[in-house]
């Protein structure tokens, strides 16, 4: 396991094993070679200090054919993981080799239609470890509107996920089945924040985005994408376009670490667009600020009611 006292060479020897792996094109090696390498003390300096990052964005989402504008909001946190349970460890010290260290996404998304509102979030556990543990090893989303709610959760068996989903429509209610060796789409923004080198380019086996799932009631199953990254002033911009699914995702994120999520916006056949830009960004143990003394901070993030 790396850690803040790993080596630079073997990190770096690390990454470029990873990188190289066999059946990896040219265009994967080039698109990667932009970034800088992981760099544990780095990595340990920022996200191993007790603190969550809390990053909130104005969210201009259309849903039943007219704009809405709302709030998104990004919670980026390590967490000391159970590898078998894939939960959070209560006692990390006993864990012994069961314990992993992942990169937490808690992304929620709220926003009015008419008289009623949606709640959705989702949480990714990416390992930190990303050359030993390739995937995300658990994903969920909850969607709550007054119509009713929904559940889907994915968990890592394997090369294979496990999708299980628990819905209120007859025809999406209570399924379980497997889903063949696909990267999850949700599982991109937790790779950038860690490394972006990580994200394979060129064409990638990709399972879609819980949100669209749920919003479009899509079936789940993973589709070919192209893969690629451009680049802007002082960012990058990854790009992620379905071949056989017209959808298309724009994440524009910091060259330099932590890589910093400045904004996204996704397209759709239609020519719907969902977009996403960042308003404010603090970083602290949000958890311990449950007192209402702690409210003006929900005015520093710019947040609605």
């Amino acid at each position: 396991m790396m850690n803040s006292k790993t080596p630079l060479w073997l990190a770096l020897l690390c990454l470029a094993m990873y990188s190289c792996q066999p059946g990896e094109t040219a265009q994967t090696l080039q698109a990667n070679a932009q970034f800088a390498s992981f760099v544990p003390d780095e990595f340990a300096n920022y996200w191993y200090q007790g603190k969550a990052e809390l990053n909130s964005y104005e969210l201009d989402i259309r849903r039943y054919g007219e704009r809405r504008i709302g709030d998104a909001i990004l919670i980026f946190v390590t967490e000391d993981f159970s590898k078998e349970k894939q939960v959070k460890l209560d006692y990390p010290g006993r864990a012994g080799s069961d314990k992993i260290s992942v990169l937490k996404l808690n992304g929620i998304w709220k926003f009015k239609t008419g008289i009623y509102d949606y709640s959705m979030m989702q949480s990714v556990f990416t390992p930190v470890e990303l050359e030993q543990y390739p995937k995300a090893l658990k994903s969920t989303c909850t969607s709550q509107d007054w119509c009713g709610h929904t559940f889907t959760q994915f968990n890592l068996e394997g090369d294979d996920y496990r999708f299980r989903e628990f819905s209120y429509f007859e025809g999406e209610g209570d399924q379980d089945y497997r889903v063949k060796d696909a990267l999850l789409e949700d599982d991109l923004w937790n790779r950038i924040r860690i490394n972006p080198s990580s994200i394979p380019t060129g064409e990638v086996d990709l399972i879609p985005g819980a949100f669209f799932s749920r919003l479009r009631h899509e079936a789940v199953k993973a589709k070919k994408a192209r893969v690629s990254f451009q680049e802007a002033e002082e960012s990058s911009v990854l790009v992620v376009e379905y071949l056989h699914l017209n959808r298309t995702i724009k994440i524009q994120f910091k060259r330099e670490f932590p890589h910093q999520v400045l904004s996204w916006e996704t397209q759709d056949e239609s020519g719907t667009t969902t977009r996403a830009k960042l308003r404010e960004q603090i970083r602290s143990p949000y958890w311990q600020m449950n007192s209402d003394q702690f409210l003006s901070y929900r005015d520093t993030l710019r947040l609605g009611n």
